[in-house]
């Protein structure tokens, strides 16, 4: 199964190409894609919209949707160790 995916990173200027640690593969089940909630208002409501999204144009073999509980500091090593292990892709999203 080949589809393009592409990726907006909403900065500027644009960061320098990073070092790749490696390369996931995506099983024929599907992906394993993960969500972080930043625990903003509505954060919630625009995430289970972008799993609604994709889940439509691809195949999800699972979801795993964790919430920081801070919003002003970055998500502990703990979520992003279970993101890393659990999901092949990861969103994170805020609002208000």
């Amino acid at each position: 199964m080949n589809r393009k995916v592409t990726l907006v990173v909403p900065e500027a200027p644009t960061p320098a190409a990073g070092t790749l640690v490696g390369q996931r593969r995506i099983e024929k089940r599907g992906i394993r894609f993960g969500v972080l909630d930043n625990s903003k208002g509505n954060a919630d409501h625009l995430l289970a919209m972008v799993i609604e999204g994709v889940r439509a144009a691809l195949p999800l073999a699972s979801v795993v949707s964790l919430r920081k509980d801070v919003v002003s500091l970055p998500a502990p090593k703990a979520i992003l160790d279970r993101l890393a292990a659990e999901a092949d892709f990861v969103v994170s999203a805020m609002a208000d």
